[in-house]
């Protein structure tokens, strides 16, 4: 898979992020930006409702910079990094 398609794929659940981090181009920043910012988004979406819902709009708007090939960082959480 090539970066943008990574990138796209890790949007899809649990499950597509799982596979684009194994299958994925994980070198390249553009595809390992957003692969991090997921993995923070689905882990804020386990809190019940105010993570559900802030998830949601991190969730929207990181698929809006995957579209626009940007990799900016998300408001608030785009900063942190899990993985390096």
């Amino acid at each position: 898979m090539n970066a943008k398609t990574t990138a796209v794929v890790s949007y899809i659940g649990w499950i597509g992020w799982l596979i684009a981090l194994l299958a994925g181009d994980k070198e390249d920043p553009f595809a390992k930006h957003h692969l991090n910012q997921n993995l923070i988004i689905y882990l804020i979406g386990l809190i019940p409702v105010i993570g559900s819902i802030a998830a949601l709009v991190f969730w929207i708007m990181g698929l809006i910079n995957v579209v626009n090939n940007k990799a900016e960082p998300l408001p608030l959480i785009g900063e942190w990094h899990i993985l390096k």
